[in-house]
């Protein structure tokens, strides 16, 4: 299927590794030209280079910090001298460390805020007034299962990425009519560094090895598997593709069947 996207042009952030990179790459193997997002400029400009070569099209590197309170002026900017304009915009942030509800402080409340929420509402609304001038904008953020069904020991996370859901739902009713789509996408177990992360920390919180933890989390996924960053990444660029134009404001699941709710 032609996704009708080929000359568009993307940011990507948090797109140093994992879903970030694996979506970057998606939209770049549909002829997007991409802008990568992250912390590290050595890796950002190795996977520049990479996709360049692998997919033919034009990509870029910007080093940010989401926790830097001048992040989304700073990334908007740049944005704006190496591409001119952003057609898609995809959010997405680190989630915090693992956590009980009654562990949440005020200093760890407001610091991951800024990462995970103010950045994010910033640097979308710097951008979303040339998508409404253009009639055609797609904002798709990378959220959590968490938003549909709370993560045990991960408090924090869903405390502040479930704010993106009312946040997302509100901005796609607005900006609709002007051809902006706003959506979510919620991974479940996708095999990444930070899935990794969280299966070490249960191992150790229960004083097991780790593949005893991977293999009770498959157990309780009815496809069996982790998934893989290019299943989350082919859905991803299908909503941020012209194809997508009448889906806003909803919350696509990419999990294997894990979340129970319906």
């Amino acid at each position: 299927m032609d996704l009708r996207i080929q000359g568009k042009k993307a940011l990507v952030l948090g797109a140093s590794r994992g879903l970030g990179l694996g979506v970057a790459n998606a939209l770049a193997a549909e002829g997007v030209e991409v802008l990568l997002c992250g912390r590290s400029s050595d890796v950002l400009e190795r996977h520049v280079k990479d996709i360049r070569q692998r997919h033919g099209v034009e990509a870029h590197f910007v080093v940010g910090d989401m926790a830097d309170k001048a992040f989304a002026q700073v990334v908007a900017d740049h944005a704006a001298r190496v591409m001119g304009t952003v057609d898609i915009l995809v959010n997405n942030s680190g989630g915090p460390a693992p956590g009980k509800a009654t562990d949440i402080t005020a200093d760890a409340l407001a610091t991951q805020a800024q990462i995970m929420l103010v950045s994010i509402i910033e640097l979308s609304n710097l951008l979303v007034p040339a998508m409404r001038q253009a009639q055609w904008g797609r904002i798709l953020t990378i959220a959590s299962s968490g938003v549909v069904q709370p993560i045990p020991n991960l408090a924090l996370s869903n405390t502040l990425r479930s704010a993106i859901v009312g946040w997302n739902k509100t901005l796609a009713s607005e900006v609709a009519a002007d051809g902006v789509t706003c959506n979510l996408i919620v991974p479940g177990r996708i095999h990444t560094s930070r899935v990794d992360q969280l299966d070490e920390a249960a191992a150790a919180r229960k004083g097991v090895v780790i593949d005893a933890v991977r293999a009770e989390s498959m157990a309780s996924i009815p496809a069996g598997r982790y998934g893989t960053v290019e299943e989350f990444s082919d859905l991803a660029a299908f909503l941020c593709s012209d194809r997508a134009s009448y889906t806003t404001g909803s919350i696509f699941r990419c999990d294997g069947g894990a979340i129970r709710s319906i």
